[in-house]
């Protein structure tokens, strides 16, 4: 018998509609006690999938009007009896009916736990759990599109025939090797390489795929590099459309890092306006340069910005080398002045620069195009599957290394009992990919992120 459940599920602000969802076996007798219905059936009276208008009373006083919908189980989204009263979405009104569907017998829920009991009563498995919380932050078009495809099971199905492909080697290599002497027909390498490597092929695509659908899903930590006075600030102000950073003539004026989630164009920027980096004597100074170093570090995209109107000097040498390796778009700033730095050397060291006037926006439709190639979303389709967490990326590089080391068992002449267990170690780690196998520390872990209420 499980424990109900309750929460408010809409956020935690002034609103039309406010809900207040319960859960479990007991939360229609619950929701009984404290809903006056106008027609003459009770809530336990309802089927599922069935709505009733009254008032919500606890302790003989009104609470509000309400509208409380029935779902039964397992027909509802998390397998088990749900209400869900809606109330006008004042915020104390809100409290007030949940203090009392608590005080009449409801616990309040943990984050995601709705959805968390959704998963474990098969309603989802953890790819499509993890797509609910995908849907419920998006902030651009190609994001939401990816999250509802994960959530109809697009990376689900394809993980289950991958699996399924693997399990039935498994199983005819584990027969031949226990049953020799049945007349089990032996599989030859070159059928087993031919499955092996199509699903080698079909990881590595996904694995491939990893950055452009986290960058769309859950956006990409960038930080913005230069000197001092190339126009980091002035950059962060435009991309956030407000003066999130100050701008001033002074040199130094950032001495920490100031952060702001942007959208640009259906991207989304956890951007990072650091401190100017040159050498200097000032301690505090010193700190912010040393923190930009290691915000760059961590970035998975870079705008490197140089200042058009001034000769490239040591410091911006610095600044290249700083990017090498990583996934940089070159920012020459200040277009409008007259030029003296050398576009076409900067041009030259970066995988692509774009011309940019950070104080009026001239430019910024390029640089939203070259972050996009960049980070591989421009050719990305929402529609296909895609890993988009970390959870999921670690699961799949396992599978990926299991089957790599089957295929490098074979060549190298391993007996066939000793190369299914490489293949088995495939298997587990597609089966806690979609959570099928998978401990209580990962579920857990993956459900305190969701908000609660959800």
């Amino acid at each position: 018998m499980s424990q109900t459940i309750a929460a408010i599920s809409t956020p935690q602000a002034a609103g039309g509609i406010g809900i207040v969802r319960l859960s479990g076996d007991d939360a229609i007798a619950i929701a009984d006690r404290l809903f006056r219905p106008t027609g003459p059936t009770p809530l336990r009276g309802l089927g599922g999938y069935r709505a009733a208008h009254g008032r919500v009373a606890f302790q003989g006083e009104d609470l509000d009007e309400c509208v409380a919908l029935v779902f039964r189980a397992p027909k509802s989204y998390t397998g088990e009896n749900v209400v869900e009263l809606s109330c006008h979405g004042g915020l104390f009104v809100l409290q007030q009916v949940l203090r009392a569907v608590l005080a009449s017998g409801a616990v309040p829920a943990g984050p995601g736990e709705f959805t968390k009991r959704a998963f474990l009563n098969g309603k989802l498995d953890l790819t499509e759990a993890e797509a609910v919380m995908g849907i419920i932050s998006a902030q651009g078009e190609q994001g939401a599109k990816a999250a509802l495809t994960a959530l109809d099971g697009a990376l689900s199905k394809k993980m289950n025939a991958l699996c399924q492909s693997l399990v039935a080697l498994s199983a005819q290599l584990a027969a031949w090797v226990d049953y020799p002497d049945d007349e089990i027909e032996e599989l030859e390498n070159g059928e087993l390489l031919q499955t092996l490597q199509s699903v080698e092929g079909e990881l590595s695509a996904l694995l491939r795929r990893f950055d452009a659908g986290s960058a769309v899903t859950q956006g990409v930590q960038t930080a913005i590099l230069g000197k001092p006075n190339v126009g980091k600030s002035a950059l962060m102000n435009l991309l956030s459309g407000f003066g999130r950073s100050i701008v001033t003539s002074i040199a130094g004026t950032t001495r920490d890092v100031v952060e702001q989630t942007v959208r640009l164009g259906d991207l989304v920027l956890h951007l990072a306006d650091t401190a100017g980096i040159r050498a200097t004597d000032d301690v505090v100074e010193q700190i912010g340069v040393d923190r930009a170093r290691q915000a760059g570090d961590r970035a998975g995209l870079v705008f490197a910005v140089f200042d058009l109107s001034r000769p490239l000097d040591e410091a911006d040498e610095a600044i290249l080398r700083l990017c090498e390796g990583k996934r940089a778009v070159g920012v020459l700033n200040k277009s409008d002045l007259p030029r003296q730095a050398d576009a076409a050397a900067l041009k030259a060291r970066l995988p692509v620069c774009v011309e940019l006037c950070a104080l009026s926006g001239d430019g910024l439709d390029a640089l939203e195009q070259a972050a996009e190639r960049l980070l591989g979303t421009a050719e990305l389709d929402p529609a296909a599957a895609m890993l988009t967490t970390e959870r999921q990326k670690q699961n799949a590089e396992q599978a990926l290394f299991a089957v790599r080391r089957t295929i490098e068992d074979l060549h190298s002449g391993m007996t066939l009992d000793a190369v299914n267990v490489s293949i088995d170690d495939a298997i587990d780690a597609l089966l806690a990919l979609t959570g099928e196998k998978v401990s209580d520390a990962v579920v857990d872990e993956v459900f305190s992120r969701f908000c609660v209420g959800k």
